[in-house]
């Protein structure tokens, strides 16, 4: 190979050695995430046999969640509603402790990364592990959005803003409905 390629970063040989170097580790991922492996937090961080049995999907029928639900739960939950501001009991909630999914018991957040937004929702600043959750756009009422969802139970949570504080500039409003509240010294979370 002619010297002035190894000295040239713009030549065509180094941007073809750069594009399959990051094809090959797009594969990678890609293969890892396929395999039970997770991408969230650390490259290649290995989702243990007992966490991934918890990321297992509880899949019900409607009638089923009915029956599991109370009828609010199952109106925020299961049909993607939301409870009026400053009317859940977490908005104000102060306590030290989990929040976890009203429909599958998976902890969502920690109360350490709650803080009061103004907005009648209880808002968090991050979930308790990135794959705890998923997301997913939400074009409803002429607004994008992203909607926040349980990774186990797909159970509507609430949304994700871009106006939160530091250090994640994100604000989780969630619906209060849609968790429980574990006391951090009275127990341990599910």
């Amino acid at each position: 190979m002619p010297e002035q390629f190894n000295d040239n970063p713009r030549s065509p040989a180094v941007m073809i050695g750069i594009f399959i170097q990051i094809s090959i580790s797009s594969l990678v991922i890609l293969w890892l995430a396929s395999h039970g492996y997770c991408y969230a937090q650390n490259l290649g961080e290995d989702l243990s046999s007992e966490k991934r049995k918890k990321m297992e999907k509880i899949r019900k029928t409607a009638a089923e969640w009915e029956k599991i639900l109370d009828p609010e739960q199952y109106r925020i939950l299961r049909e993607k509603g939301t409870e009026r501001a400053f009317t859940g009991s977490y908005w104000d909630h102060k306590e030290k402790g989990l929040y976890i999914c009203a429909g599958c018991r998976l902890p969502l957040f920690d109360s350490e990364t709650k803080f009061r937004s103004g907005t009648g929702w209880p808002s968090f600043t991050q979930p308790i592990h990135e794959h705890h959750i998923q997301t997913l756009e939400d074009r409803s009422f002429g607004v994008a959005r992203t909607e926040v969802l349980c990774r186990r139970c797909d159970g509507h949570l609430g949304h994700v803003f871009r106006d939160g504080p530091p250090p994640t500039r994100l604000r989780y409003c969630i619906n209060s409905v849609a968790m429980l509240f574990v006391n951090k010294e009275k127990s341990s979370a599910p």
